[in-house]
Formats: C-alpha cells, sequence, structure tokens
C-alpha cells in the first residue's frame, strides 16, 4: 500500500476506504459508456473527513473524481482507465441536518437521495419541489453540481433556483462555510453560483440550504393529444394564459416514444390512442379542489374547441396521477433496455422548439433511412431530449461508432442557430466536453478556464471533466 493510501486508511478508517476488490458500482456510469479503474473509493462520513481526504490529494497530487449517486449521463462521475484517480463517494454523508419551517428551507448534506429530502420536507408539511426520475438513487450534492433541472423547473427553476446557501471543501482542503438561509445577501460575488453546475471541478459540496415551499393542497395531471408540435406549443400558451403559477409540468412525448415504451414495457398502460405527439400538464396550488377541477376541464375543453387537442383524459386519483407520469419518467429506461442510443440534453426557446424538430428529423431520415428520433421533455421550458436510435437490425454500438459525431454536429449546429444550448440539464462531463470547446463563447471559455486554475491550480478536481 502506497503512502498516500496508508494516511487515507489512518484518517477514514476501514469502513471510510475501499481498495481492490469489486468497484464496479463506482466504475462505471449508468449507461455504461465510461468504464474506469479507481486507485480508490473514499467514503468520508463528514465534511472534516472531505476536508482531509483533499488535502493528502494536493499533497500527493492525486486526482479526485466526486461522485454521489452515479446517475449521471455525461460521464462526469467516474474514474478514468488509468487506476490513479480517487474517486470520493459522498454516500455516508446523508443527514438532513435542519428544517426552519418558519424561513421555509432545509439544510442537508450532499450525499442525501433526493426521495429523502422530499419526504424530510413532506415531514414537516412542506414541498421541496426539485423532481426527476432518478430521485430515488441520484443525491443533493450531485443534483447542485449538475445545476438539475427535472420535471417542476416551470414552475420553480433549477436546482440553482432553489439553492439559499452552500458548505464546500476547496482543492486545498479548506471548507467554505456558505449555509445561509437567506435570500437577501448582497455582499460581494456570489460564490454559491460558482459551485452550482461546476460538475465538481472547482470544490466538493458537502451541504446545502434549499428553499421550501407549501405543499399544494391539490394536483390535477392530464395527458392531452396534439396532431402536431405547434399545437403542443399552442396548448402551453393556453395553460400559461389560463392557470399562471398553477401550471407546474408541462411534458411532451413524441409517438415514436410511447411506441417504444409500448415495445419494451408493455404492461404501462397508455390511456390515450396514438397521437403525433402527447402532452403530460399538471396544476397545482388551486384554492380549492372544486375550483381548481372545474377550471382544468374548462382549459383543456377550450384546447379541444380551438382545435390544438385532439383527445384527453384527467387523472381521477392520485395512483392514477402517478401512472401518467410513470409513462414520461420510464422513456429512459425504455432506450436503455433498446440498447445504446445518441442522447442529447437541448434548450431552445419554446418558440423555436417545432422548427427544430422539423428540420432535424427530415435531415437525420435524409441522412440515414430508417434512423428512430425518440423525442421527448420539458416543453414548458424549452428542454428537449432529443435522443437518436439505430435503424431496425443495425447493432446499436456499431451506429453509435460510425455515425454519432455526425448527427452530433448536424443537431448542434441547428440549435447553435436556433440560441439554444447543447446542455440543458445534464452536464457537460466528459461526452460533451470537445463540443464545450468548439461551440461555448472564446471570451466566456477563457473565464471559465481562469477561475478553474484560481481554484483548482493542481488540475486535480475531476480532471477532464467539462474543460
Amino acid at each position: 500500500m502506497t503512502p498516500f493510501l496508508d494516511a487515507l486508511r489512518q484518517r477514514l478508517g476501514e469502513a471510510g476506504l475501499l481498495i481492490g476488490g469489486d468497484l464496479s458500482a463506482y466504475e462505471s456510469d449508468w449507461r455504461k459508456r465510461y468504464p474506469g479503474r479507481a486507485l480508490a473509493v473514499a467514503r468520508p462520513a463528514s465534511t472534516a473527513e472531505v476536508a482531509a481526504v483533499l488535502r493528502l490529494c494536493q499533497e500527493h497530487r492525486v486526482p479526485v473524481v466526486p461522485q454521489g449517486g452515479n446517475t449521471g449521463l455525461v460521464g462526469g462521475s467516474t474514474p478514468d482507465d488509468s487506476g490513479g484517480q480517487l474517486v470520493l463517494s459522498l454516500a455516508r454523508m446523508k443527514r438532513v441536518r435542519s428544517i426552519d419551517a418558519a424561513n421555509a428551507s432545509l439544510t442537508a448534506e450532499a450525499g442525501c437521495v433526493l426521495a429523502d429530502v422530499q419526504a424530510a420536507a413532506a415531514g414537516a408539511g412542506l414541498l421541496f419541489p426539485l423532481s426527476l426520475a432518478a430521485e430515488g438513487s441520484c443525491t443533493l450534492g450531485g443534483n447542485l453540481a449538475t445545476n438539475a433541472g427535472g420535471t417542476q423547473v416551470l414552475r420553480y427553476g433549477n436546482a440553482r433556483e432553489l439553492c439559499l446557501g452552500l458548505e464546500v471543501v476547496t482543492a486545498a482542503g479548506e471548507v467554505w462555510q456558505g449555509l445561509s438561509g437567506l435570500r437577501k445577501d448582497n455582499t460581494g460575488y456570489d460564490l454559491r453560483d460558482l459551485f452550482i453546475g461546476s460538475e465538481g471541478t472547482l470544490g466538493i459540496i458537502t451541504a446545502a440550504t434549499m428553499k421550501l415551499y407549501p405543499q399544494p393542497r391539490d394536483r390535477l395531471t392530464a395527458l392531452a393529444a396534439c396532431a402536431s408540435l405547434d399545437d403542443a406549443v399552442a396548448l402551453l400558451g393556453l395553460a400559461r394564459a389560463r392557470a399562471g403559477d398553477a401550471l407546474t409540468g408541462f411534458e411532451v412525448m413524441s409517438q415514436a416514444s410511447l411506441a417504444l415504451l409500448a415495445r419494451e414495457l408493455p404492461q404501462l398502460q397508455q390511456p390515450l390512442g396514438a397521437a403525433a405527439w402527447t402532452v403530460l400538464l399538471e396544476l397545482s396550488d388551486a384554492e380549492s379542489v372544486e375550483h381548481a377541477r372545474a377550471a382544468f376541464e374548462g382549459l383543456l375543453g377550450a384546447a379541444i374547441e380551438g382545435g390544438c387537442v385532439q383527445d384527453a383524459a384527467i387523472a381521477q386519483s392520485l395512483q392514477q396521477a402517478l401512472a401518467f407520469w410513470h409513462l414520461r419518467e420510464s422513456i429512459p429506461l425504455a432506450q436503455a433496455q433498446a440498447g445504446l442510443n445518441i442522447k442529447h440534453d437541448i434548450s431552445l426557446p419554446v418558440s423555436a422548439v417545432s422548427s427544430f424538430v422539423a428540420e432535424m428529423d427530415a435531415a437525420l431520415a435524409a441522412y440515414l433511412p430508417g434512423i428512430a428520433v425518440i423525442n421527448f421533455g420539458h416543453l414548458g421550458d424549452g428542454n428537449l431530449h432529443y435522443n437518436v436510435q439505430a435503424p431496425a437490425g443495425v447493432a446499436p454500438a456499431e451506429f453509435l461508432a460510425a455515425h454519432e459525431a455526425a448527427i452530433n454536429a448536424k443537431v448542434y449546429d441547428a440549435v447553435q442557430r436556433r440560441g439554444g444550448s447543447i446542455s440543458a440539464e445534464h452536464g457537460i462531463g466528459r461526452l460533451k466536453r470537445e463540443e464545450l470547446g468548439r461551440r461555448k463563447d472564446p471570451v466566456a471559455l477563457g473565464l471559465m478556464r481562469a477561475i478553474k486554475k484560481a481554484l483548482d491550480p493542481q488540475g486535480l478536481l475531476n480532471p477532464g471533466r467539462l474543460l
């Protein structure tokens, strides 16, 4: 054992350091695209232990890869294949430290699973609104490190908008205590925003203070069938005009994505018949259940009368509402079962979404006949998961090897022409690092590199990711 590993073991104990054996849970990403080999896995149980690990990494010049729930999709939280990178897992740091109901805030450690944070807030009669398909395994620290979005961004914003303060361990092993519950603090640079979305390249988030909200009195959920994406956008405008802030979710699923779901997960019932586009919309925070349901029915009735909706189904129970959401959230699982695919987590102005999809669907069909576009996402905030699968009979791995670069170029060129982003909520990681270098404004890239150099001069924090 090396002096570095000896020192780590002395500081963390047997439970805090894994060396050798089966480390595959830490070494491979969820998509199995970036398998690596770790020097070891450090599992600190406190902020002080995280700081000690980083001081040792600085002393011995060992690169460190921070890891939360390891549910990321861009290869940002697993080691490379050198065998020289230390994985720093925050999984043991999972306490909810405090809930301040009067301040409508909660402080939790970075290793807290998102669903547990939601449950802790609910136990206090409040709502923590960040919600995404991986909430049963992703962690708060990872959500903040990637500025996660999810299904309620339309109403509550991304993880960044939900965060009031952070506790961060710097590359030098110092602890920044920024766990403020304040909503106003105009005392200089907002250091919090440096670390949110930085993917562990500037410091290690160990805890966060997050905003809470009143629990909605009722949630109303519906599926609506639309003949075109333009109709779905028109429904969004109508819903915003009629429901205002009560509109908390507006998801869209293409016919191809629901057909894939029917093929791979046939046990999931789909209440509506086949339609070009199916919208999942949700309203909450109504004044009363009766008033809300009447307003919801009126909204969908107006949409049908106006021609932007062909058919609709309103959930009649919480169980049915959850089943509607389960359809939307199961599409990534269906894709995983079907094999590797080319994922695009893009954002566009809502006004540009329809033209983008029309252009790209036609361009990809001409480029490779039989190609399958699985398109779904958060239309309410302009975020599409525009994913591309191999034609029938073509091996997914061969498809990626032969066509990923060309397809990415087509998609990202079209996104860039419309003022969009190549990463809406998944981050950059390793998957999009080269694309970021080509497409990000050069001045912005220069500023990012200067910040990285200032905060991590040895370049040991998540090297090779993002920049």
